[in-house]
């Protein structure tokens, strides 16, 4: 999969903030995928804090059956600190080195953290989707930034997240009676089209299948192919 140098990952924190800054301006937030994806990938990261190291993984699947095609890791040092709205600093390397791994295209990347749904609204999922040009949605397991009222207990019930007055996204359950979710636009999709890509993709857990079984693949549980 081919990848974008947009810029260098060893700058300061304000050096950061003042990027995704910029490049919030790149983000696309209209649905750009027209028709089912064939191929649809995910991606995540597992830290090993003590060691100071990372593995990234990208996991692709056939759509509509959710088969696995194609499962790529990579490892390496981590170069930065936790900082909270920060975190692609953090981890956008090594997934876009794992993502640069892939013998296929998928037309649809879920990521494991924010989209939009962030303080300058390029969380993770934006910055992956303009380094990858390709279509990305941002499904995190905890809220970063804004406000939701009470979701109903049914699979598919959502709650507007607000931001200073925008809607950044949704909290959205994916499995009736389990916490819910967080999605957000990540690039060139609409969030009409990420909450039903991200629902499309659930099979009976509260992640969707691109990003669980990439956390199974980043944490060593799920085979190279």
């Amino acid at each position: 999969m081919r990848v974008l140098d947009l810029h260098r990952w060893d700058v300061s924190t304000s050096e950061a903030r003042e990027l995704q800054r910029d490049l919030a301006s790149k983000v696309v937030r209209s649905r750009c995928l027209h028709s089912a994806p064939r191929l649809i990938a995910g991606t995540d990261m597992s830290v090993d804090r003590i060691n100071g190291r990372a593995r990234a993984a990208a996991v692709v699947l056939e759509f509509p059956s959710l088969a696995i095609v194609e499962v790529r890791t990579t490892e390496g040092p981590l170069s930065w600190p936790y900082v909270p709205g920060l975190l692609s600093f953090r981890e956008a390397p090594l997934v876009l080195e794992a993502l640069s791994m892939l013998h296929t295209e998928p037309e649809l990347v879920l990521v494991d953290g924010q989209g939009i749904a962030h303080p300058r609204r390029f969380g993770l999922a934006s910055h992956i989707g303009v380094f990858v040009d390709t279509p990305t949605i941002g499904c995190a397991k905890s809220l970063l930034c804004g406000e939701y009222s009470p979701v109903g207990d049914q699979q598919g019930e959502m709650s507007e997240v607000v931001h200073h007055g925008a809607v950044v996204g949704v909290a959205l359950r994916t499995r009736t009676s389990v916490k819910p979710v967080f999605v957000s636009i990540g690039h060139k999709v609409d969030l009409a089209a990420a909450i039903e890509w991200v629902l499309h993709c659930c099979r009976g857990y509260r992640l969707p299948e691109p990003t669980r079984l990439a956390h199974q693949a980043s944490n060593g549980m799920l085979a190279t192919s």
